[in-house]
């Protein structure tokens, strides 16, 4: 399956999404540092045996602003929902995440995982997750997690006491927390893309 890949501010991001019985739906939401965006996406897995993975990630700098509204809903039985969200905020930008899975009565045997992971690089950047769970089927596998921090100190310290200069050692910290994300991106442009944005952080 080939994944769907939308670039906030330049392709036209779906409100709705419903997948049906037997389908599946590979799909990347990225925010570049610049773009100003609200995303509300809701996807129903309406149909038995349907899947969904879902990744997101935004850049975000100076005072940008960026909101993430997303809600799957799991309506059929043996559905399966992966969902893995990173973003890393610089200057006095504002991120939030509002993620909410909903697992209807019918949904059993339904397999579902969200995650949102920040990075702040400031102390005025600010980043907000809330997760939720909305279940009522009896037979469920639900997770969700959600975390906010800033880059690792000791492993700057570690790569720095190797030669590795500051501002390379924090880049190098940056696309391994993105990499999960940015390589789900196939297309070498975009994927560029992407890695040169994080100087702009």
């Amino acid at each position: 399956m080939t994944r769907k890949i939308y670039l906030a501010g330049q392709s036209e991001i779906p409100s709705e999404i419903i997948i049906g019985t037997g389908e599946s739906l590979e799909m990347t939401v990225i925010v570049l540092p610049g773009t100003d965006c609200t995303i509300p996406l809701r996807v129903i897995l309406a149909g038995r045996d349907a899947s969904l993975d879902l990744c997101g990630l935004s850049l975000c700098n100076a005072t940008q602003n960026v909101e993430l509204s997303i809600e799957v809903r799991h309506e059929a039985d043996g559905c399966r929902s992966r969902q893995q969200f990173r973003c890393i905020a610089g200057g006095e930008s504002r991120y939030s995440f509002f993620g909410k899975i909903t697992v209807l009565r019918d949904a059993q045997g339904t397999k579902a995982y969200q995650e949102s992971r920040n990075i702040l690089l400031s102390d005025t950047a600010s980043a907000e997750a809330k997760p939720q769970l909305e279940i009522y089927a009896d037979d469920v596998e639900c997770s969700h997690g959600a975390t906010v921090g800033s880059l690792d100190e000791a492993q700057n310290f570690y790569m720095r006491s190797r030669g590795i200069p500051e501002e390379e050692a924090r880049v190098l910290q940056m696309i391994s927390f993105i990499s999960p994300i940015a390589e789900t991106v196939q297309d070498p442009v975009v994927k560029k893309r992407i890695y040169d944005s994080l100087s702009e952080c």
